[in-house]
């Protein structure tokens, strides 16, 4: 026999609006768990924002005291200079003066230490080799090490990865999002490479 309680419960089933009090009720779960799960979310987030802005980036980059004076077998390069190329010890020459084993060749007459040729005071030159051989001036650490404790978390990405003031100038002296206004037009179209601390002046709209 069937209990009383069963019968009961299937003819309320039976019936539209016992169905649609159901259905109201779990979407009604549905949005606030949904709502809940965003604040969460927000929440966490925003929190996490908050630990980045307040830990300090933890930069890696090593300067030595003098790049001349590093003997070694081996350089790194700037490479990827058609003309004119920079090797790690600040010294710039002509690619057809450039050694096998990645170092300018000291003994031709045009290769020069730590040259700022087509660089102008505030740091910005019009070509990227000679950007490099300038920011690898010892007396320029000072002003780099300013510059990355000034530096945004969005540069986070970009210098993270460098471990010392060769990498670090390779990398500051790209073109970047500091080099052009809106989005399409370099701030100066002649001195586009920088090392400075900051970008060049806006040109006028």
């Amino acid at each position: 026999m069937v209990p009383c309680g069963a019968v009961l419960w299937r003819r309320l089933l039976r019936k539209r609006w016992v169905l649609g009090v159901v259905f109201g009720l779990s979407l009604v779960y549905f949005i606030t768990s949904t709502f809940k799960q965003e604040e969460r979310m927000v929440r966490d987030r925003n929190l996490l924002q908050v630990q980045e802005h307040e830990q300090p980036i933890m930069w890696k980059v090593k300067f030595s005291l003098g790049n001349s004076s590093q003997l070694s077998n081996q350089c790194r390069n700037s490479v990827q200079g058609k003309l004119l190329i920079t090797d790690e010890l600040g010294y710039i020459c002509e690619r057809k003066a450039l050694l096998v084993n990645g170092c300018c060749n000291v003994n031709v007459p045009s290769t020069k230490l730590y040259s700022c040729d087509s660089c102008l005071p505030n740091g910005c030159c019009s070509i990227y080799e000679y950007c490099v051989s300038c920011c690898l001036q010892p007396s320029k650490q000072h002003l780099l090490e300013r510059f990355l404790n000034r530096a945004a978390i969005a540069f986070q990405n970009l210098f993270m990865a460098v471990e010392d003031h060769f990498e670090l100038c390779l990398a500051k002296c790209r073109t970047s999002s500091q080099s052009v206004q809106h989005e399409n037009t370099y701030r100066d179209p002649i001195a586009k490479y920088c090392y400075g601390e900051y970008p060049p002046e806006l040109l006028p709209v």
